[in-house]
């Protein structure tokens, strides 16, 4: 079922839109002429020229997810400058890299309030105006919620989390016109990796991958949009991620062992 064919006019809550898809999606979503929320942390990192000329479309909230009240107003702002909500992506998320045996409880739990309770708060204060408007909830996840990622036990976790959250609230809310979709980019350039917790909760700050050859967080955005657009209820991206999540079913054993080795040969790998 598509409601609209196009996203002009639309009101949409981007979380975690300081950087890398979360901007990409954001900034792409003014050009198709939604009016979009701009929430983040570090809100103030955004270069506002290059949205400028957007100046009556977009909202900058300085939000921290991993809060209950600031998601509370979050919603209340969006529906008080724009009168409703269409769209929520919940996209904000923090990675980790570090074994279970040798990483902090806090590092788990703060993996879990952003990447889960962040998308559940968020989703719970805009439900009201989202059931009305028969509008979008997007979780942002990864190919980590579909096939257990060594060395990344909490991002896992918190995926694994989000997606059954989204299968139930899809479920629930199947008469209702709601679109509930998961989007999973699969690894995509941007700086997530950079900022990925260690064992003790301090940012790795260099990145284990080689960025240039992945998915740029510009085509992640218009993927998202496609999704949107034709109600989508799950979005894999890259080939990588498809072949994962087909192969996994069929054969976990080889697939363990194939992200294994991947994994371990990342530079500096906590993985043996």
């Amino acid at each position: 079922m598509i409601v609209s064919t196009n996203l002009n006019n639309k009101v949409v809550i981007v979380t975690g839109a300081s950087s890398g898809i979360g901007l990409a999606s954001a900034i792409a979503l003014l050009k198709e002429g939604a009016r979009v929320v701009f929430a983040a942390r570090s809100i103030e990192s955004i270069n506002t020229k290059v949205i400028e000329p957007y100046r009556n479309q977009y909202l900058l909230l300085k939000t921290d997810i991993s809060k209950e009240e600031d998601c509370r107003l979050l919603i209340r702002r969006t529906v008080d400058v724009f009168g409703g909500i269409d769209v929520l992506v919940n996209n904000a998320g923090v990675s980790m890299r570090a074994l279970f045996e040798d990483v902090e409880l806090s590092v788990m739990r703060q993996l879990m309030d952003v990447n889960f309770w962040g998308a559940v708060y968020c989703t719970k204060f805009a439900m009201p105006y989202l059931l009305k408007s028969k509008g979008s909830v997007v979780g942002v996840s990864s190919i980590a919620g579909f096939k257990g990622l060594p060395a990344r036990a909490g991002y896992t976790a918190s995926k694994y989390a989000l997606h059954g959250f989204l299968e139930v609230l899809r479920t629930e809310n199947i008469n209702k016109g709601l679109h509930v979709m998961l989007l999973a980019p699969g690894f995509t350039a941007s700086n997530i990796r950079n900022t990925a917790l260690l064992a003790d909760g301090t940012p790795q700050g260099d990145s284990p991958r080689k960025e240039e050859k992945m998915m740029t967080a510009e085509e992640v955005a218009q993927h998202l949009i496609k999704g949107l657009l034709k109600r989508k209820r799950q979005v894999i991206l890259t080939p990588i991620g498809k072949a994962t999540v087909l192969i996994n079913k069929f054969f976990p054993r080889f697939v363990d062992k194939m992200v294994y080795k991947s994994l371990a040969k990342e530079p500096n790998s906590p993985l043996k």
